[in-house]
């Protein structure tokens, strides 16, 4: 029972990347590539030999390894509606942002020991807008661990009563601040466009031009287990605990799916943000952040409006 939301994760983040690209088709007006296309590029990928260049060292081959780590380590805090994940203790969302940043800092170093000057690049936009969004999540996090008296997953979420309308508001900034902040973290619109083919511009995409293979295969993995791992965050504001186990898993997988959906149809209408806004664009989701911080106090009466 524990490891129903680990398992139900991983299974949803194999097909996460196909909702997106099926939506963005059907809304642009195409066919569109099956749900499990990106599954099988990816098998593609597994078949074949990673190539190395000569500048570089064992941190570039062991970065993506140690990555996807990262995040299936992360996902081992994840709760399943009133089932801890795994790994649980007091203060772990903490300990879980540190190991997803350990992830992301040997991804950004395996690019930089390349040697490229595009990689480079991409590695210090991605660092710096890692490093902005931080903030916004912990400030969130703090907000709910106010507002339940709580500071691990698990209790956070088993303790969060949406019998209010300040605390359901909570709920509803939680759910739009883990979106946007899985849009961050995967370098995708309005930040990043996975699609360009311009270096100058890419974030994500040009720190791994020199990954091939298995190392190539395993960091599209990692991108739909960082979606789902955040959509679970999510469903878990949704999951009613007082029904039946059929009944949350249906919750879960629907709330996956609607977020699938919704990065899709965001990229499919939203413009990308030119690169000099995009710092103060992350910056304003630790501003939202903030809104609901303040409406924690004021539920918990520390915050006194005169």
């Amino acid at each position: 029972m524990i490891a129903l939301g680990i398992l139900l994760t991983i299974a949803v983040s194999l097909v996460f990347p196909g909702i997106i690209a099926i939506t963005k088709a059907r809304l642009g007006g195409r066919k569109g590539p099956g749900i499990f296309q990106p599954l099988l590029d990816i098998i593609r990928l597994f078949k074949k030999g990673s190539v190395y260049s000569h500048t570089t060292s064992i941190v570039f081959q062991a970065a993506p390894v140690i990555y996807v780590a990262s995040i299936l380590v992360a996902l081992l805090f994840i709760p399943f509606g009133q089932t801890q994940g795994l790994l649980s203790f007091e203060g772990d969302f903490v300990f879980f942002a540190s190991v997803l940043a350990i992830g992301k800092f040997l991804l950004i170093i395996g690019a930089m020991d390349t040697g490229s000057g595009f990689e480079g690049m991409g590695a210090n936009r991605e660092a710096l807008y890692s490093m902005l969004v931080e903030p916004a999540f912990f400030i969130l996090m703090g907000s709910i661990a106010l507002l339940t008296k709580h500071t691990s997953f698990h209790d956070i979420y088993a303790h969060l009563y949406l019998n209010s309308y300040l605390s359901r508001l909570i709920a509803i900034v939680g759910i739009y601040l883990f979106g946007l902040i899985a849009l961050v973290e995967n370098s995708r619109l309005p930040i990043d466009d996975p699609a360009t083919h311009l270096e100058l511009t890419m974030v994500h995409e040009v720190m791994i031009l020199d990954n091939s293979g298995f190392d190539m295969a395993i960091l599209h993995l990692a991108s739909g287990f960082k979606f789902a791992l955040y959509g679970a965050l999510i469903a878990n504001f949704m999951i009613p605990s007082e029904w039946a186990l059929g009944g949350q898993i249906f919750v879960f997988l629907l709330a996956q799916f609607l977020f699938a959906f919704g990065i899709g149809a965001l990229e499919s209408f939203r413009a990308r943000n030119k690169m000099a806004k995009n710092p103060q664009w992350i910056l304003t989701l630790s501003a939202i952040s903030l809104i609901g911080f303040l409406t924690a106090m004021i539920i918990t009466h520390n915050f006194i409006l005169n």
